[in-house]
């Protein structure tokens, strides 16, 4: 692993770091927020999933969520979104290829030999993680934002038991039914609609669902909400009675001025479940 930056913050340490990865077989980087416990004691880790054409690098600087997370004690992991570099697939599309990955492992030409993001969220980053920093693997929370917020909801449903808890931010909620969906499952994972429902929030919840709480924030000026289809996700909730509170909050987009508003709330929601 390489170090490429660390810059105090909040009394601990924001870093970003280099690794090889064998799950998308190319180099990822990744930003660690660590609080001041963690240079005492393994301390618990908070997952940020980041949405379409975002790297590492953009909740790190713009979600403010290190202020909200030092004052928890909780570190938070901001994985890239897919895998890069010259001999990595891409498409022109800014919801394919390269910034994309849609944190499902592809098994299509030309995409499945690198866009393998699920493995790399489930299991080659976790790795990595736990035995180079003081975190509890035992303790740990997840959240996203628009295609991230697919992935934090599938993740937490398909890896039961792993998180105490799980929000989002504008969550790609139906993704089998939506335009981001519809076009990357079948670029990534084929033309089978059924191997699809692993990686629908709406639809595992009918199936399963969350042994845990979950908290949505949605805007009501979302641009993308006809696609987002967060609809779908209050039914599905309401008819499984899933533990949980979706709010559609007046006025606000997409942006990270969205996030940034309600990072506070959502680091406090997961930080009492991690707390229990």
């Amino acid at each position: 692993m390489e170090t490429i930056s660390e810059n105090r913050c909040f009394g601990g340490v924001q870093g970003v770091y280099r690794h090889p990865s064998k799950a998308t077989g190319c180099d990822m980087t990744f930003g660690l927020f660590l609080p001041a416990e963690a240079a005492l004691h393994p301390v618990p880790l908070l997952w940020y999933l980041s949405g379409l054409t975002c790297t590492h690098e953009n909740a790190m600087t713009k979600a403010g969520l290190q202020a909200h997370a030092a004052a928890h004690g909780l570190a938070v992991v901001f994985p890239d979104t897919s895998p890069r570099g010259d001999g990595v697939a891409d498409d022109p599309a800014y919801d394919l290829g390269q910034g994309a990955g849609f944190y499902v492992n592809a098994t299509q030409a030309p995409w499945a030999p690198h866009f393998r993001m699920w493995d790399y969220i489930a299991d080659d980053l976790p790795r990595v993680l736990f035995a180079n920093f003081a975190l509890e693997e035992d303790r740990q929370a997840i959240t996203g934002h628009s295609m991230g917020g697919h992935g934090a909801l599938t993740m937490a449903m398909g890896l039961q038991d792993r998180f105490a808890s799980v929000s989002a931010f504008s969550p790609i909620t139906n993704p089998t039914a939506s335009d981001w969906g519809r076009k990357q499952f079948t670029a990534y994972l084929g033309p089978d609609e059924s191997t699809w429902r692993a990686h629908d929030a709406t639809l595992l919840l009918q199936t399963g669902g969350f042994d845990g709480e979950m908290l949505i924030d949605q805007g009501s000026a979302d641009q993308f909400l006809d696609l987002l289809r967060p609809e779908a996700l209050a039914h599905a909730m309401a008819a499984t009675r899933q533990p949980g509170l979706l709010r559609m909050q007046k006025g606000y987009d997409h942006s990270y001025f969205f996030i940034s508003t309600f990072a506070g709330d959502h680091v406090a929601f997961h930080a009492q479940a991690l707390s229990r």
